[in-house]
């Protein structure tokens, strides 16, 4: 199945930015499941200096300094990606229970068990800690298959928090969202990230966008899909197995991925700095994830 996704990033400034360093995590990487076909990259006004590399993780990260004076900056990124439409989930009774788990990533000289364990580790974002430990830790039985309980754990996230994009920004503690029981998806992919991590699963962050489809008999709107961020949990014989608290899915082929890392900090859309530019700066960004028709 074939995607075209567009992402459009624009910064209005109160005055005019003499000078902008910037990394975007804006280019589709390639996966077991997703091939990036093709990317491009629009920067209004054109950057003095840009360059495509990988960073730690792998992901595409793409960096870009502007010289000119601008009072308005543009990020237009254009990717087709095809998406695998044999994915099998795997069946949530099978591999090791919760215990046995825990026994094995702490024993095992397998390099990738001894490659994940880096996820066990704080982050810049999120910490491990008692309360988040308590949050879970009836979900994760001893004798509980791992992924059923990862399973049931995206479930109860998905039950027991209400979407608000209002209650949160980027910089809401962990402790707060577990209290407010509100948030965004990047908050409930952290919350279950700190969770997982303070019981002592490794657990990654994942970026992308997620295709949303238009009521029956409604034309989809342009910009209307979303950035969007799920978790992921390194098993045995499976990889690293994809979840989304947000829609209370396992992700197959509407899940589109970018980058993943630590925790949002290591793929953050867009970061930089800026020299000038006032007070204010005004953000929108709009998504646009299109399939489509198949020629085959």
């Amino acid at each position: 199945m074939k995607y075209r996704v567009r992402h459009l990033t624009e910064y209005k400034y109160v005055t005019p930015v003499s000078l902008c360093y910037n990394v975007a995590h804006l280019m589709p990487r390639d996966t077991l499941t997703q091939q990036c076909l093709k990317s491009s990259i629009q920067i209004t006004p054109e950057p003095i200096s840009q360059q495509e590399r990988k960073d730690y993780f792998g992901n595409k990260s793409f960096y870009f300094s502007v010289q000119d004076a601008h009072k308005k900056l543009l990020i237009d990124v254009v990717s087709e990606l095809d998406i695998a439409t044999n994915v099998v989930l795997p069946i949530l009774t099978q591999g090791p229970t919760c215990k046995e788990y825990l026994e094995q990533i702490i024993t095992s000289q397998d390099p990738d068990f001894l490659e994940a364990r880096e996820f066990l580790l704080d982050s810049p974002m999120i910490r491990a800690s008692e309360p988040l430990a308590a949050y879970a830790r009836e979900v994760f039985q001893d004798d509980v298959p791992l992924l059923q309980a990862l399973r049931n754990f995206t479930n109860k996230i998905f039950t027991e928090f209400k979407f608000d994009p209002n209650v949160t920004t980027v910089a809401t503690p962990l402790d707060q969202v577990l209290k407010l029981k509100s948030g965004v998806c990047q908050d409930f992919a952290h919350l279950a990230i700190g969770c997982l991590r303070s019981l002592g699963f490794p657990t990654r962050y994942v970026s992308g966008y997620l295709e949303t489809l238009p009521p029956p008999g409604e034309d989809k709107l342009i910009g209307a899909d979303a950035s969007h961020a799920w978790f992921a949990v390194f098993l045995p014989d499976l990889g690293w197995v994809e979840f989304d608290p947000t829609n209370d899915v396992m992700p197959t082929t509407q899940h589109l991925v970018t980058a993943w890392g630590r925790d949002y900090s290591d793929v953050t859309p867009l970061q930089g700095v800026i020299f000038d530019g006032g007070e204010g700066q005004f953000l929108s960004v709009s998504v646009d994830v299109q399939r489509l028709a198949s020629t085959g």
